[in-house]
C-alpha cells in the first residue's frame, strides 16, 4: 500500500510539473490566433551558394531582405544589403536597453522589487515569468533579458534606470541620436511590434558595436546558460540562450547552425518583422558584427553564418611583428670582414618592448603597409616610425640593440618594438680604430701617462715643432726685408772737370 501511495504522488508530481512547463510554453509563444511570422525565400535566380569560397558572397544569396556587416574596431562596412531600410527591430531593442542597464545603474548586485506595471506585457510576450512583488537581483534581470529575451525583465531594467518606462524610452532615443543612429525610434524597451517603433540594420549595428564594447555585455551576450537563483516568488532555475547558432546540440542530434567562432548576441521575431538576428563572432583576432532584418527562424542563423564567413576570408588580424616579418629591414653595414658571406648584409629582428598589439585591415592593405614599412617617411598611413640607435659599423653581436619602431595606432599611444641583429658581423682585421675606440683604450690603460713610442711623439710633437719652424722661416724672411730696406746707397764717383 505504501508503495501504491508512494506512485501515486510522485505521479501527480510530474503531472503538475508537466502541466506547469505546458503553461509556461503557451506564455512564451505567439498567440495561436497570430498571423504567422513571414518566412522569406531566396530568389530562383540567385546564383548557388558555395561554402567553399564565402568571399563569393552576392546579397541575393541572402534570405534577409536587409543585412550589414561591419567590424567591431573601427566599424568598417564590409558588406551590405539594403542597409537603410526602415524596418521594425523587435527584441533587438534589447541590446541597448541592457547595455543602458549595465551603463547607468552602480550597484549591478543591488535587489530591485518588480512592479506591476513591469510584468503587465501582452500576453505573446516572451519573459523571465517574474512576479509582482518579486526581489532579484538586477545582474540576474539584466542576464534573463539576454537570454530569454524577457519583455518583463526590460521593463524591470527602465524603471530602475529611469524611475519609469517612458523617461527609459526618452533616454534610448537620446542614446541612439548621440551615436547617429538617426533613422531609429523606438517606443518601448523590449521591442514588442508599434508602428513606430522602427531602425535600420545600419543602426542596429551600430547600436551593437557600442554595446560589445563593455566588458559585462560581452559575458552576457556570450552566455549560452545561466542559473536564476530562487527568489521570494520563484524557485531557483537554469535559463538558456534563444541565440541558437551558438548552440552546438547533442551528440545525437548536432545542431548544423552552430558556428564555433560566434560570441552572441540578440535574436529578434514577430509577425511585421520577420525574424531578426544582430550576430557577432571572432577569429583570430577579427572580431565581425552582423545585422540581417526580415528573414526565416532558421535562415537567421545561415544568412549570418555567410555574412561572417564572407568577413573572414576579407579581413586579417595581424600584429606589428607581423607586418615587419612580411618584409624585414635589412641594413648594410659597413667595416665588415671580407670573408663575411652577406657582404655585410644584415636582417634585423622586431619584437615587442611591452604588450603587443593588433591591426584589422584587408589583406591588400596590410601587405600595402607591409611594402611602405621601410619607408620612415610614409605620408600615407604615417603610423609606423623606424630609428636607430647605434651606427651600421662592424662589429656587431647578434641580438644587439640597433633601433627601436614605434607604431602609431588611430587615436593610442604609440607602442614600441625593439629591433636587434639577427646574426654577428665580424670586423676586418685592418679596419682602422674609431674615435671611440681609441677613447675607450685610452681610459682602459693603467698607465696614466701614455706610452712615448714614435707615433705618440710624432702625435704630441710634430705640430708644435712645424708651427715654430714655420715661425722661425717667417722671422727670418721678415728681417731679410728689413735688412735690405735699410742698407746705405753705394757712393757714386764724381768727377770735377
Amino acid at each position: 500500500m505504501k508503495k501504491i501511495t508512494a506512485f501515486l504522488l510522485v505521479f501527480i508530481l510530474l503531472l503538475t510539473s508537466c502541466t506547469a512547463a505546458f503553461a509556461a510554453k503557451k506564455k512564451s509563444d505567439p498567440s495561436p490566433t497570430a498571423e504567422p511570422i513571414p518566412q522569406p525565400t531566396l530568389s530562383p535566380d540567385a546564383p548557388e551558394y558555395d561554402k567553399e569560397h564565402p568571399e563569393n558572397l552576392s546579397p541575393d544569396q541572402l534570405y534577409a531582405a536587409s543585412a550589414i556587416l561591419v567590424t567591431q574596431d573601427k566599424g568598417e562596412v564590409i558588406f551590405e544589403k539594403d542597409a537603410d531600410a526602415i524596418r521594425y527591430p523587435a527584441s533587438m531593442t534589447k541590446i541597448l536597453t541592457v547595455l543602458l542597464g549595465i551603463l547607468y545603474v552602480d550597484d549591478l548586485q543591488q535587489v530591485v522589487t518588480v512592479s506591476e506595471t513591469a510584468v503587465n506585457v501582452p500576453s505573446d510576450s516572451s519573459t523571465m515569468y517574474l512576479k509582482a512583488g518579486e526581489e532579484i537581483k538586477f545582474i540576474d534581470v539584466l542576464y534573463g533579458t539576454m537570454l530569454l529575451s524577457a519583455n518583463d525583465g526590460a521593463n524591470v531594467i527602465a524603471e530602475t534606470v529611469s524611475g519609469d518606462i517612458y523617461n527609459f524610452v526618452s533616454l534610448m532615443n537620446d542614446t541612439a541620436a548621440n551615436l547617429g543612429c538617426y533613422n531609429t525610434h523606438f517606443v518601448n524597451p523590449h521591442g514588442y511590434h508599434d508602428d513606430n517603433h522602427v531602425s535600420t540594420a545600419r543602426d542596429i549595428a551600430v547600436i551593437a558595436r557600442e554595446a560589445m564594447k563593455s566588458d559585462l555585455f560581452r559575458e552576457i551576450a556570450g552566455t549560452v546558460s545561466y542559473q536564476l537563483p530562487k527568489t521570494n516568488k520563484n524557485r531557483a532555475r537554469s535559463i538558456t540562450t534563444k541565440t541558437e547558432y551558438m548552440l552546438t546540440g547533442s551528440e545525437d542530434n548536432p545542431n548544423k547552425y552552430f558556428y564555433e567562432y560566434a560570441t552572441g548576441i540578440k535574436t529578434g521575431s514577430h509577425t511585421q518583422s520577420g525574424y531578426c538576428f544582430a550576430g557577432s563572432a571572432s577569429k583570430d583576432g577579427v572580431e565581425l558584427i552582423s545585422v540581417v532584418m526580415f528573414t526565416g527562424k532558421r535562415a537567421r542563423w545561415a544568412d549570418t553564418i555567410k555574412l561572417m564567413d564572407y568577413g573572414f576570408s576579407q579581413y586579417m588580424s595581424v600584429t606589428p611583428v607581423d607586418i615587419f616579418n612580411m618584409n624585414p629591414i635589412t641594413i648594410v653595414t659597413s667595416n665588415y670582414s671580407t670573408s663575411d658571406d652577406l657582404n655585410g648584409k644584415l636582417k634585423l629582428v622586431c619584437s615587442p618592448v611591452g604588450e603587443n598589439v593588433h591591426i584589422v585591415s584587408t589583406s591588400s592593405e596590410i601587405q600595402r603597409i607591409a611594402e611602405s614599412l621601410t619607408d620612415v617617411f610614409d605620408s600615407d598611413t604615417n603610423i609606423f616610425r623606424i630609428q636607430y640607435t647605434r651606427s651600421f659599423r662592424a662589429p656587431i653581436e647578434a641580438g644587439e640593440e640597433i633601433g627601436y619602431m614605434y607604431y602609431y595606432p588611430q587615436g593610442g599611444d604609440a607602442v614600441q618594438y625593439l629591433l636587434t641583429a639577427s646574426r654577428t658581423v665580424e670586423q676586418r682585421e685592418n679596419a682602422p680604430r674609431t674615435l671611440e675606440e681609441i677613447v675607450a683604450e685610452t681610459y682602459a690603460d693603467p698607465n696614466p701617462f701614455p706610452p712615448f713610442g714614435f707615433e705618440m711623439c710624432l702625435i704630441l710633437f710634430g705640430p708644435p715643432l712645424v708651427m715654430i719652424g714655420l715661425i722661425i722661416l717667417l722671422v727670418r724672411r721678415h728681417k731679410k726685408k728689413r735688412t735690405h730696406k735699410m742698407r746705405a746707397p753705394a757712393p757714386v764717383n764724381r768727377y770735377v772737370k
